[in-house]
């Protein structure tokens, strides 16, 4: 039996992790609208498999997320920082850096396909960082609380998508 948390605890949440990160402070609200737009069989507790997600932070700052269980072109996560010196964004990673022009455009190798793909790389940095401070001591990050405050805007934003209105952290 597969059981789902819902899109916000089952994918989104690493989204809120990283948003909190990028943010350098905890968001105070949320708003979150979600719909079944993919597959209806897969939607879990929550009936949305699409979503778009605000968080607010008490100085303003404003993080946006977009996510849907299915992208068919392949794993698709982009982030962009803007700021009042600029803006700084991470491309998708095709499989292949190679792209070819000719008569009928442009084309270029797919988006990798899954996470662990991707993220393959991280994985290993994180498990090297660990390890380190296990021998070595010294702080480990990201930390119990982490995942735990990553949790509570996951959950914040199912109750903001199923009330229809934003959800203020506190309630949580």
């Amino acid at each position: 039996m597969v059981r789902s948390g819902g899109l916000f605890k089952d994918m989104t949440i690493h989204d809120f992790d990283m948003a909190r990160f990028m943010l350098g402070e905890e968001p105070v609200a949320v708003s979150a609208f979600g719909s079944a737009l993919v597959d209806p069989a897969v939607v879990g507790p929550i009936g949305a498999d699409s979503a778009g997600i605000t968080l607010i932070t008490a100085t303003g700052k404003i993080a946006q997320i977009a996510n849907s269980r299915r992208a068919t072109y392949g794993y698709d996560q982009r982030v962009e920082v803007h700021g009042s010196l600029g803006m700084a964004r991470a491309e998708n990673l095709h499989e292949s850096t190679v792209e070819f022009a000719g008569r009928h455009g442009y084309t270029r190798a797919p988006l990798m396909n899954f996470f662990l793909e991707r993220y393959m790389p991280a994985y290993r940095a994180e498990v090297a960082t660990f390890v380190h401070a296990a021998r070595h001591g010294g702080p480990v990050a990201p930390t119990g609380d982490d995942g735990l405050q990553a949790l509570v805007i996951a959950e914040a934003a199912t109750r903001s998508h199923l009330e229809r209105r934003v959800v203020e952290i506190g309630e949580i």
